[in-house]
């Protein structure tokens, strides 16, 4: 029908209209509540005890740093920028960014524009029309607040996902930078060891030629040689296959990578502040992601709800007809219409109800699932906060017995070379020697693990904040 109301005129009163029913419009229930977790004051493991280093790890700090090794700064670094999985991750973060911003339109008017020229049969007559039309569910029972709430919900999710990726990829990487430092301290040991047994042989050569030793000495001799050397050459296959994942999880092939060997470890045991089992709720990226995706599954339940209230869709629609494209704008050619509609679904074949269970049961399983991860990550916790108590004082021990094999090894080779003892006492002070000094070493391999477990499982640096401030950006 014709009018002389402004087309502006027309949408504002739909406008009107739709701000009205959304202020007076509640979204269904329920209202999300983060589950509750009866979770202890203290760690168990956490003892009075401390790793008396220069390092130490702080919340939103690079925790990698706190070990004080360049080259596994650099490594990670890369890791940072190149790793597959976490490009992976990070696809994924920004596909539930993009279904955020897809729900989060569903609170806005839709709007089209059309134009068409038609001639009639004999041509003889053109009808130009032009017009905007424009419609709008108003959400009155929440249904669509509902999808946003779980559109945020998933975004946020996948933002500690992203972050929990990264934290896996870098705690992958300096375990298996250590090992192979530690590895390479083996091999150090073992390059010692060859060499002193080497000279030994000679000695003992020697002292066969000039008739003061046995047959059996020279080959009990070259017999330690040998095996020291196939002990040197085995470590070379687990030092290759630790070069080969870190070259994978800096993005690089095998073959474009190689790391040069270092007799010294340049890395340093960090102090490493557990805090309170509380903590974990904000600074483990996983539960974080566990938690928002509860909290999506119960939005959920409201969208399902939803489906029970009618519907109501208001359309306005606005233009211009005529018979001259010239005239098409004036205003006796000006059309406009406005409309409602209340659709409700009175019979479904118990499909809603199904629906409402199934998000009810998709809800029951996401908080299971939050509660596990925090369950996990306390065992995780206290795990390694146990494995480094006892390894300290195991290692303390450990060099101890490192000194007294060492100072059996010399009064051995003293009372052979007196001839007060045989040399198969010798090589057997110097197997215990080897055998204690390689446990050191495997020790401190083994407390560099643990430590950056302990560093991934109280969250790295990572902080709750971080996963809302992420989503805020986008």
């Amino acid at each position: 029908m014709t009018a002389t109301a402004p087309l502006a005129r027309i949408f504002s009163r739909l406008c009107v209209l739709a701000c009205a029913l959304f202020l007076g419009a509640c979204a269904v229930d329920p209202d999300y509540v983060r589950p509750a977790m009866d979770l202890p004051v203290a760690y168990k493991e956490q003892g009075p005890w401390k790793i008396a280093t220069p390092g130490r790890i702080d919340s939103r700090q690079r925790w990698w740093e706190a070990y004080q090794d360049a080259v596994l700064s650099d490594l990670i670094d890369q890791a940072n920028r190149a790793n597959q999985n976490i490009r992976f991750t990070e696809a994924q973060y920004h596909q539930a960014q993009a279904a955020a911003a897809i729900a989060h339109a569903g609170l806005w008017p839709e709007v089209s524009g059309n134009a068409s020229r038609a001639r009639s049969n004999n041509g003889a007559d053109n009808t130009y029309a032009a017009g905007l039309n424009a419609s709008w569910e108003a959400d009155i029972w929440g249904r669509v607040r509902r999808l946003v709430e779980a559109g945020d919900a998933g975004s946020e999710a996948g933002a500690a996902s992203l972050a929990a990726a990264r934290l896996s990829i870098q705690a992958a990487l300096a375990q298996n930078y250590l090992q192979l430092r530690v590895t390479d301290l083996q091999k150090d040991l073992y390059a010692r060891t060859v060499a002193d047994d080497t000279r030994s042989l000679q000695l003992i050569r020697h002292q066969y030629d000039a008739g003061v030793a046995l047959r059996s000495d020279v080959a009990q001799a070259e017999t330690q040689l040998r095996s020291a050397q196939a002990q040197w050459i085995d470590l070379d296959a687990t030092r290759t296959q630790l070069e080969h994942a870190i070259a994978i999880l800096i993005g690089k092939a095998p073959a474009a990578f190689t790391l040069a060997a270092q007799t010294t470890l340049q890395a340093s045991m960090p102090s490493i502040p557990a805090g309170v089992p509380s903590d974990l709720l904000e600074r483990r990226p996983d539960i974080a992601n566990a938690e928002r995706l509860a909290a999506a599954a119960n939005a959920n339940i409201g969208v399902a709800r939803a489906a029970w209230f009618p519907a109501l869709t208001l359309s306005a629609a606005g233009g211009y007809s005529g018979s001259a494209f010239s005239q098409l704008f004036d205003t006796p050619g000006r059309v406009w219409s406005l409309g409602s509609a209340l659709a409700a679904l009175l019979f479904d074949g118990g499909a809603r109800h199904a629906r409402n269970d199934q998000a009810r049961a998709a809800f029951d399983a996401a908080v299971a699932t939050y509660k596990q991860t925090v369950l996990s990550g306390l065992q995780e916790v206290e795990d390694n906060l146990s494995t480094l108590r006892v390894l300290a004082q195991e290692s303390q021990v450990q060099d101890q017995a490192v000194k007294a094999a060492q100072l059996s090894e010399r009064l051995a080779m003293s009372q052979y070379q007196a001839g007060t003892t045989t040399y198969l006492s010798v090589l057997a002070t110097q197997a215990a020697s080897l055998a204690n000094q390689r446990g050191a070493v495997q020790l401190l391999g083994r407390q560099l693990l643990a430590s950056v477990s302990l560093i991934k499982a109280v969250g790295g640096g990572w902080h709750a904040s971080d996963m809302n401030q992420a989503a805020a950006n986008h």
